[in-house]
């Protein structure tokens, strides 16, 4: 049995979630391998993803293990025979896993929430403040591997102008809409296609003002992606050096809690039927187009 050397995010869950219906059900590991006609090592191999579970197998363990649930049973079939390809596959040698893992995910998610405290969201980012922003994390940087990078987060891009797009919701914190990012003219570029995306009835955008004081730094940035079964969601928390990705139950509910609370605490979110021209700061639409305004007088 060959074992596999590189486990994606995908492939890791499935045996995530495996050993957590085996151990709602009381069963150990011997118990969980007889149900199926393989020993131990084998099924300790399956629940650490470093080797895969034929179909036929896996429907047998679920059941045996008391699960019910069809459309959740279906999605880990999916996570089991999904070849893991997809346009993120040309970068597999260029990328780290862990960013091939996040935009497979995105994928497969039907709804995205997000919350960003220093800077617009990857997902809404225009490609001039994008590139100014891997510019200056990566000074020594070739032009072409920023290039790459660009392209890569315009690529994970098109899953909202696709034909089944996920529900997004963002909360911006204030301070990402003031940070000046390469100049006034990319932040006005950036604050104009940020009203210009709420236009799609999938996204949603709120902006966190100033005024909530400390109630904004609750968290750090993250990413709440669901592939529209229950249980199944997974979190990524954004970090310097490296992301984490998070599907324990108690952490999934914190970071929905999360979401939810600063949802609640966030100004109302863009309505483009409002007067596109006012400069009023009483919801997101009219605090973006009073920054927006402030970096029109920068520039001059």
């Amino acid at each position: 049995m060959a074992l596999r050397q590189h486990i994606t995010e995908r492939q890791r869950r499935l045996g995530v979630e495996l050993r957590k219906l085996r151990e709602n059900a009381g069963l150990n590991l011997i118990e969980a391998a007889a149900l199926i006609g393989v020993g131990r090592p084998h099924m300790t191999h399956i629940e650490a993803a470093r080797t895969g579970i034929p179909t036929e197998r896996l429907r047998t363990l679920v059941a045996k293990y008391g699960c019910t649930s069809e459309t959740y049973v279906s999605e880990l079939v999916h996570l089991s025979e999904s070849n893991g390809k997809g346009w993120w596959s040309e970068y597999r040698k260029e990328l780290p896993q862990q960013l091939l893992d996040l935009a497979e995910l995105e994928n497969r998610a039907t709804s995205i929430a997000s919350y960003e405290t220093l800077l617009v969201p990857g997902l809404l980012q225009t490609e001039s403040y994008m590139r100014t922003l891997f510019q200056n994390a990566r000074p020594s940087a070739r032009p072409a591997e920023i290039d790459r990078l660009v392209r890569f987060r315009l690529a994970r891009q098109r899953i909202l102008a696709g034909e089944h797009p996920p529900q997004l919701h963002v909360v911006i914190h204030e301070a990402a809409l003031r940070m000046v990012v390469g100049d006034p003219q990319i932040m006005r570029n950036q604050l104009a296609h940020l009203i210009r995306s709420s236009s799609n009835p999938h996204v949603t955008i709120q902006i966190l003002s100033f005024d909530q004081g400390t109630q904004a730094w609750r968290s750090a940035p993250f990413l709440l992606l669901s592939p529209g079964v229950p249980g199944l969601e997974t979190v990524f928390v954004e970090h310097p050096a490296a992301g984490m990705t998070l599907h324990d139950s108690e952490a999934i509910s914190q970071y929905q809690a999360t979401i939810a609370a600063l949802g609640a605490s966030a100004l109302a979110p863009i309505v483009n039927e409002s007067t596109p021209d006012r400069l009023e700061d009483r919801d997101s639409l009219g605090l973006i187009q009073h920054i927006h305004y402030a970096h029109s007088g920068a520039r001059r």
